[in-house]
């Protein structure tokens, strides 16, 4: 397509579509590496898409924070530990070396250049512990938080992160704090109330946002990320939703069509377009076409604009796809009353729970990896053994001891303080034995007495023959080291008896455009549509069996890093 410079309603050499840490890495990288003049679009009125809402956990082996913590680890482990984890036949070995070799120099560039800054996190194991090359802790960093108001004007356009992810709803925590707290680590409480005690102090600020000025988790990253963007003037156009790649004759990338401000624009990228737009979670009808059922977009814990927009653009002019039956699959619940349904990861670990379908049968073991949990899901899923619903199954010493999502525990939040509606609308069921509890919940009632009754010989034994559970290192990380001989089994003996039901979700969707160590999207051939880039979850996962915390957010700012420096021309980042 012949297209005159009068055509186009605005120039630049580097265009990304989307602001999450993939994107916003692309551009932060692109200005760095001298690629020109870098514009970023974003097709919400808020930016930082599922990046700012999720932990913001980074998933980089051999990270400059680990190595200055003195944690022992190699590239040759962590290839070994990756190759184990991922099938060779989702991934190349070439794209997971690229990854484990250029993640760590990705970490230290925007260290040494930007306002990017993390912190190891010890204690977080890799998620296949079986596996040789795995590691207990370090291989994964959060944000640092920082106060809001940093970004000034900036702050009202930030997404927070999950609601799920302040205390109480208002006082910003970290990963780590967010461990203690749940599990309640001796001295929980004396850190909780600084907290608080340090947003009391902060009276004026509190009281106009409703929150504490510190931010954590995805939001610190994206804040971070957004200050180094406003330090080299980057322009972040919000609403502005790419409609259409624009190509040329012989079939390059020059360019979008973006919505902005109600009307339809050219934007000329000459050097490259980098897609960052996220994957298709909230997209009905490409979820039903792809992804196992049952599917239901209100299920995701993705931001909402979500639609698959970069992908089916990608496709339009001939890209590659793969992986798109799959997700990064979490079970979540849905709050009534809440804006969007919170991630079910800790609650279900503790001990003296567990999961049943309406059987009354449990179908895994509930302490693994949330992205293992629910592939068990639906392997096991089916007309004659249906796992959805399914049940989170607890009693009166869980609900007293465990934060259990809005329940909180019940010295925080008792039973009289839960809203009636949450009871009405089936949100939480409560009876004084296993069988009444069934039939409230709707689960078949010797079924579920029977597993009661397993689950409590399990406890007496310490193991759990049916499913392992308590078994690798990642189980016991959500477990009570207080309970023993298995932090992860105690008895479900003590009335009430609570249920409740939890689905198969997600926090965005994996499948996507394929991509070459340059990031550089990919026809069927092999061969690479120039001037065409794509990063995160509109990329096909480089990662998609999750091995550790941060698996998603690792290689889209790695591999956002790399179409920079493919599209500056440098051999090496400067």
């Amino acid at each position: 397509m012949a297209i005159s410079r009068s055509d186009w309603d605005h120039e630049v050499d580097v265009l990304v579509v989307g602001s999450g840490n993939g994107g916003m890495t692309a551009a932060v990288c692109a200005h760095e590496m001298g690629a020109g003049k870098v514009l970023l679009i974003e097709k919400n009125n808020m930016y930082g898409g599922t990046s700012a809402i999720s932990g913001g956990g980074v998933w980089v082996p051999c990270n400059r924070y680990a190595q200055a913590a003195g944690a022992p680890d190699s590239y040759e482990e962590a290839l070994a530990y990756v190759r184990a984890a991922v099938p060779e036949a989702s991934v190349s070995t070439e794209m997971i070396e690229t990854y484990l070799r250029e993640s760590p120099r990705m970490v230290d560039f925007l260290h040494d250049r930007t306002r990017v800054r993390y912190r190891t996190l010890p204690q977080y194991p890799d998620y296949y512990s079986q596996f040789a090359g795995s590691k207990t802790g370090h291989r994964s960093m959060e944000p640092e938080p920082l106060a809001k108001s940093e970004l000034g004007d900036e702050a009202r356009h930030l997404i927070d992160t999950h609601h799920m992810m302040w205390m109480f709803g208002r006082f910003a925590i970290t990963q780590e704090e967010a461990w203690d707290f749940t599990v309640q680590i001796p001295g929980w409480w004396k850190r909780a109330a600084a907290l608080v005690a340090s947003s009391v102090a902060d009276l004026p600020w509190f009281l106009r946002w409703g929150r504490s000025r510190r931010i954590c988790t995805g939001c610190a990253g994206i804040a971070r990320l957004r200050l180094s963007m406003m330090d080299r003037d980057i322009p972040l156009w919000l609403q502005s939703a790419m409609r259409e790649l624009i190509t040329d004759d012989a079939g390059r990338v020059i360019g979008v069509v973006a919505e902005r401000d109600g009307r339809l624009i050219r934007i000329r990228a000459s050097k490259g377009v980098v897609l960052a737009a996220g994957g298709f979670e909230h997209n009905q009808e490409m979820r039903e076409q792809y992804l196992p059922k049952p599917t239901d977009h209100r299920w995701s814990g993705g931001v909402h604009t979500n639609t698959g927009d970069a992908i089916r653009e990608g496709m339009r002019v001939g890209a590659a796809t793969k992986l798109m039956s799959d997700a990064w699959w979490c079970t979540t619940i849905t709050v009534p009353g809440e804006p969007m349904p919170r991630l079910s990861i800790m609650e279900k670990s503790y001990p003296g729970s567990c999961v049943v379908n309406a059987a009354g049968r449990r179908f895994t073991n509930e302490s693994q990896n949330y992205m293992a949990y629910q592939k068990d899901l639906f392997a096991r899923h089916s007309d004659a053994n249906p796992c959805v619903p399914s049940f989170h199954v607890f009693d009166a010493r869980f609900r007293r001891t465990y934060i259990v999502g809005p329940l909180y525990n019940s010295q925080m939040r008792p039973d009289w303080m839960v809203p009636q509606r949450w009871f009405d609308e089936g949100f939480v069921h409560k009876a004084n034995t296993i069988a009444e509890l069934a039939v409230k919940a709707g689960i078949d009632p010797a079924g579920l007495e029977d597993t009661i009754a397993r689950m409590n010989d399990f406890a007496k034994r310490g193991a759990d023959p049916d499913f392992g559970r308590g078994d690798s290192e990642y189980d016991r990380y959500y477990g009570d080291p207080r309970v023993s001989p298995n932090p992860c089994l105690a008895p479900i003996d003590q009335a009430p008896f609570y249920a409740m039901p939890i689905d198969p979700g997600d926090f965005g969707t994996q499948g996507g455009l394929v991509t070459d160590v340059h990031a550089r999207v990919q026809r069927g051939d092999g061969s690479a549509i120039e001037g065409l880039y794509a990063i995160g979850n509109c990329s096909a996962a480089v990662l998609p069996t999750y091995p550790g915390p941060g698996s998603t957010l690792g290689p889209a700012m790695t591999f956002g890093y790399l179409a920079a420096r493919h599209i500056s021309g440098a051999a090496t980042a400067p």
